[in-house]
């Protein structure tokens, strides 16, 4: 049976699902949506969708098996109800949502429906990272998997976005995006490493505006705590000219290092064995896997979908993700450390990023 996809969204990122979609010879791309309909249609024509429009609702009466959100993040809560109540799953792009309270929100429809969300992280399924969480993962009565304990890690996103980046109206700004780096860049790479890692317990952090007219961060660094007890460093910034996305982690018996910039293949991964060790270069990264990117996690999304099993990455998974952007905003805004499940309601970084506000004035004029 061939997948049907309502694709939200002819922006940018639309051209990355269309290629999966055509490359998976499993979906097609029955309608393009988008708010400015002649830009839907141009998409459309270009990669042979035979219907588009600005109407979700009219696509979801069309038949759909799938839809598929590549719009601004403060859009994809009322999108993705919308096709939820239709009881048809949804695919999101990051960020899901922009609180923890729509976070919240999302996953209740998502019950209450029995439609399921997933969420674009598609850099936990390139086969060199799959095998990397294989290996560092803990056994199943909890000694230390082949690479022993993880004990230290970096996890550093130093992109370079120009000024005139940020004079795209919604960019930069907390009602729309939802954050700066932290939200909306670096989250793809602290996503892989809590996948490497597991989950975090605590952080402490900082945030700035430095550079850019944004009312958002443009550079945030933490300091987080894993359940496991190893300590990492993550930095996102948009100010880095020499641009890399990189993880590095240090086991008991290994340095497992990753540079990449927006996708990784097998050739961006390098272990180094411990003295004493050296048997571990022969276990990865193993056979050859696929790059990340979307056509990997939509392989993952198309037999999930055929199973009947969550749709990768689970919206519960995505949370812990966006809790640990939501504790790095408000530890860098309080000055305190934050533990993961602190931020519940009534604490006003579940309603929103930027909690009370940022502690540097707005530049943007509200919209």
């Amino acid at each position: 049976m061939t997948t049907r996809v309502v694709l939200v969204g002819a922006g940018a990122i639309a051209a990355s699902h269309l290629a999966a979609v055509a490359e998976s010879g499993r979906a097609e791309v029955t309608w393009v949506v988008d708010v400015d309909e002649a830009r839907a249609a141009d998409v459309a024509a270009r990669h042979g969708v035979r219907r588009s429009g600005g109407s979700l609702a009219a696509a979801l009466a069309g038949g759909a098996d799938l839809v598929v959100l590549g719009t601004p993040p403060g859009t994809h809560l009322p999108l993705a109800t919308e096709a939820l109540e239709a009881g048809v799953p949804v695919l999101t792009e990051k960020p899901p949502a922009l609180s923890l309270a729509e976070m919240d929100r999302l996953i209740a429809v998502q019950d209450r429906t029995g439609a399921r969300v997933g969420v674009v992280f598609q850099h936990r399924f390139g086969g060199a990272g799959l095998r990397a969480a294989e290996l560092l993962a803990p056994r199943g009565d909890g000694s230390p998997g082949p690479l022993g304990r993880p004990l230290v890690a970096t996890c550093d996103t130093l992109w370079f976005r120009a000024p005139a980046y940020f004079e795209v109206p919604w960019r930069g700004r907390w009602e729309v995006e939802g954050g700066g780096p932290t939200m909306g860049h670096g989250i793809h790479q602290f996503d892989l490493l809590l996948a490497l890692l597991g989950p975090w317990s605590a952080v402490r952090a900082m945030a700035a505006r430095l550079s850019r007219d944004t009312d958002t961060e443009d550079v945030s660094a933490a300091v987080v705590q894993f359940e496991s007890g190893a300590v990492a460093t993550i930095v996102n910034s948009v100010l880095s000219p020499r641009e890399v996305s990189s993880i590095r982690v240090d086991t008991d018996r290994a340095t497992l290092e990753l540079e990449h910039l927006y996708g990784y293949d097998d050739a961006g991964w390098r272990l180094t064995p411990a003295p004493g060790y050296a048997d571990l270069a022969a276990v990865f990264p193993g056979a050859p896997g696929r790059p990340s990117s979307h056509a990997a996690q939509w392989a993952a999304v198309l037999d999930a979908l055929v199973s009947g099993a969550p749709l990768p990455v689970p919206v519960e998974v995505a949370r812990v993700t966006l809790e640990l952007a939501a504790a790095t905003y408000a530890s860098a805004f309080t000055g305190r450390e934050v533990r993961r499940g602190e931020i519940g309601a009534g604490d006003p970084f579940y309603e929103r990023m930027q909690g009370p506000g940022a502690p540097w004035p707005p530049v943007k004029a509200p919209r």
